[in-house]
């Protein structure tokens, strides 16, 4: 049963995206009829910036499609090379914790140095993993 128990923070870190993508769009949303701004004059990412004042929960957004891919990318290897181990599992809850603390910061406060230290300590988490993962993959 270890073995799908992979799944579980993979599924946390879908669910995170889903919220930070509702904020998104919450926030967006509003920030446009209050200040009155045709969908069509942001369209591209130069008027996005130009226009828009709150930008916090689209720059989490973008940011879970970052270094999240290589978390994803480990846990199907993991589970397809049956190293599902504690230390794995551990690793990837770690992380999990770590991006929803900077996604709460990021969305809310959004002091960069809270931020970046979240986020090198959950980096440094999928860093890990991987050297997990390949150490059993280079093993004979």
């Amino acid at each position: 049963m270890i073995r799908e128990e992979v799944f579980y923070p993979l599924l946390a870190m879908v669910t995170l995206t889903f919220v930070v993508w509702l904020r998104l769009y919450f926030v967006r949303i509003a920030e446009m009829r209050r200040l009155h701004i045709h969908p069509q004059s942001v369209a591209t990412s130069a008027e996005k910036a130009a226009r828009l004042v709150d930008t916090r929960a689209a720059d989490n957004f973008n940011n879970l499609f970052e270094v999240p891919v290589l978390f994803y990318v480990a846990l199907v290897v993991a589970y397809l090379t049956e190293q599902v181990t504690p230390s794995v599992l551990a690793l990837a809850w770690g992380f999990v914790v770590g991006r929803v603390l900077h996604s709460l910061i990021h969305c809310s406060y959004n002091k960069v140095m809270h931020r970046f230290g979240v986020y090198a300590i959950s980096t440094g988490l999928v860093w890990a993993l991987w050297v997990v993962l390949a150490v059993g993959l280079l093993r004979p």
